[in-house]
């Protein structure tokens, strides 16, 4: 299968703890590159994550945030650490006692000192195991995505491929008619100009001529090059570099053929070769 380096999952995870929410996102690039946004509390996970990344993808820029929202009432009820609270009552008490003043103490103050109420801790191993969960399923459903649009990329490169194809062959059908054409117009140039040469040195001319303008070789290296891009497409995977490196041997087979054009019909194709190539390139720089 042909993947995109283009693509963008979500999913939402609930628990007696709070929700969560994975969102991962990707665009071309040249090698893969991961980028996290998530709390502070979770930072753990991002090496964990980033291999998970490594081992499933192979190009492309990934950007993957993790929203986290507590449930206040999963922290469970308050609870006073006694012991500790009557010992910063006697502390003021003394306090109180050593300056003379001597005021009602304010329980609130004694609740707000660190440690007096406290909370039971939140099983974090527990949550982590709840969140990569929930990130392999957004991973699988992120590369299905990246999958669906890769294969609408390889359904028009092979239709672009095709064309090329058509195109190929039409110009290979023409070449005949054009090369003979090439010769009348040429023999006609000299008989206006009323040229008397050797029909050996005007037959070489001829030849010589022919030779130039004869673009057989630059269209069988592309029927080649169809049948190989096709190949690498059926093939599937990680294919975008071969592919890129194909769109560069069809553009040199198309300019050298638009260089030897003798003919409009010629131009024409050439110029319709370098419009279904660009237009491969574009969705090829997608592909992972």
């Amino acid at each position: 299968m042909i993947f995109s380096m283009t693509a963008y999952a979500r999913k939402e995870v609930k628990g007696d703890w709070g929700t969560a929410i994975w969102e991962i996102r990707s665009v071309n690039q040249r090698y893969l590159e991961t980028y996290f946004r998530m709390p502070e509390q979770f930072r753990a996970l991002e090496p964990v994550l980033r291999e998970r990344f490594r081992k499933r993808l192979a190009r492309g820029k990934v950007e993957c945030a993790l929203r986290f929202e507590a449930n206040p009432a999963a922290k469970g009820e308050l609870t006073i650490n006694e012991t500790l609270a009557k010992q910063v009552v006697d502390a003021a008490n003394q306090i109180m006692t050593i300056t003379g003043e001597s005021s009602r103490l304010n329980p609130f103050q004694v609740m707000q000192w660190p440690g007096v109420m406290e909370t039971p801790e939140q099983d974090m191993d527990a949550i982590n195991t709840t969140l990569l969960k929930a990130f392999d399923e957004a991973l699988s459903e992120f590369i299905e995505a990246r999958g669906r649009e890769g294969e609408n990329m390889k359904a028009l490169t092979d239709q672009r491929l095709e064309a090329i194809t058509s195109e190929v062959t039409k110009v290979r059908a023409r070449m005949p008619e054009i090369l003979e054409w090439q010769r009348e117009r040429l023999l006609g140039k000299f008989e206006d100009a009323k040229v008397d040469l050797d029909p050996t040195r005007v037959e070489q001319e001829l030849i010589l001529l022919a030779q130039k303008s004869d673009v057989a070789e630059e269209l069988d290296r592309l029927d080649s090059h169809v049948k190989e891009a096709t190949n690498i497409l059926k093939k599937g995977g990680a294919v975008g570099r071969r592919l890129d490196f194909m769109m560069q041997e069809f553009n040199r087979e198309s300019n050298t053929l638009a260089s030897k054009s003798i003919s409009t019909d010629i131009t024409a194709s050439g110029v319709e070769l370098k419009v279904l190539i660009e237009q491969m390139r574009e969705q090829i720089q997608n592909i992972e």
